[in-house]
């Protein structure tokens, strides 16, 4: 089969689309035959290498899958083949404590497509039979793959994490990232009002038409002054954060008393610093949050399936491309996802 393949870190050059063989599929998993994979900031780190992490090589990225089912193991009993899936990307054990709780994003074995095991930037990806979902209503495959980890990931960290409430103010920031144009959806679906910030008009252009009712250019304004002014000096009940210390001292500043600032990522850095007087003087509350359980990807992808929430794809490409598509994610020139097809 065909497949994006790196055999060493470094920059989109890294990268080969070449011939693999077929994955072998055990007893409880299927062979999924791929129709889109979506690409996420997941998918640079993991090319570039980080620190302390050694990945299995020759390695296979990318974590949102979409596709039918090719084969099934002889234990697999509820998916045939044929049927049109959508890959929870999380995998984990199954067996432990939290994974039979419903917490299986806190398994210490847990793991993404595309990070510990191979992904689905190919034309084929073995899975467990848990991680394969039906796909619900009219969702194309470019769609349903353009949903399962950002919005996952909001899901997860409005909800479960800072316990985002109807009338509450949130800040999101990253109009224009996979994340940030799914947290806005979710905020809004939770009855919240969202401030949101990007670098360019036209991204925030269309965070409004997400459901965006403040926005913030961050290239011309600055974002702790903006969030003051539009909320009178209080402040917002919840930031969302995902960008690193590039932001960490204006999200912490633009709380109001109480509020909860939730993460999921540190792209700019990680290295974030803050005063704990301010912290305990103003009862506020630093949420980490990662991906989310299985089961919250149920319910967004129900609401998903019925129109209620929409997966944002800024362009769909060849996976030949693939190496081109990694360079536009390190640009930031997309709003959304970049889908590509086998």
């Amino acid at each position: 089969m065909k497949a994006i393949v790196f055999s060493q870190h470094g920059g989109p050059e890294v990268l080969r689309y070449t011939e693999v063989p077929e994955p072998k599929i055990s007893a409880n998993e299927v062979l999924v035959r791929v129709r889109a994979c979506a690409l996420n900031y997941l998918d640079l780190w993991v090319r570039r290498g980080l620190p302390g992490i050694t990945f299995p090589m020759p390695h296979i990225p990318g974590s949102d899958i979409s596709g039918e089912v090719a084969k099934v193991g002889e234990l697999v009993t509820h998916l045939k083949v044929g049927q049109k899936v959508v890959l929870a990307p999380g995998v984990s054990c199954g067996l432990c404590q939290q994974c039979l709780a419903g917490a299986d994003n806190r398994c210490r074995r847990y793991t993404n497509f595309g990070y510990m095991v191979d992904g689905g930037c190919a034309e084929y990806v073995r899975s467990p039979e848990v991680n394969c979902i039906p796909i619900p209503g009219d969702l194309s495959f470019d769609e349903a793959a353009a949903v399962p980890l950002v919005f996952l990931t909001a899901w997860h960290m409005l909800v479960a994490r800072a316990d985002l409430q109807p009338g509450e103010e949130v800040l999101v920031l990253g109009a224009g990232s996979g994340v940030g144009s799914a947290a806005i959806q979710v905020a809004k679906f939770l009855g919240a009002r969202v401030i949101t910030t990007a670098g360019s008009d036209e991204k925030l252009l269309k965070a409004r038409e997400l459901g965006a009712d403040e926005t913030i250019n961050h290239s011309k304004q600055n974002i702790l002054d903006e969030v003051k002014r539009l909320t009178e000096r209080r402040g917002v009940d919840v930031v969302f954060e995902h960008v690193g210390i590039a932001t960490w001292d204006m999200s912490v500043g633009s709380l109001a008393p109480g509020g909860r600032l939730v993460t999921c990522g540190a792209t700019t850095g990680y290295e974030g610093k803050i005063d704990i007087r301010y912290l305990f003087s103003r009862q506020l509350s630093l949420l980490g949050s990662y991906m989310g359980a299985k089961a919250e990807l149920y319910t967004v992808l129900k609401l998903i399936g019925q129109r209620k929430l929409r997966a944002v794809i800024d362009r769909i490409m060849p996976l030949a491309q693939c190496a081109q598509a990694h360079e536009l994610l390190e640009k930031r020139e997309q709003f959304g996802k970049i889908v590509l097809n086998p």
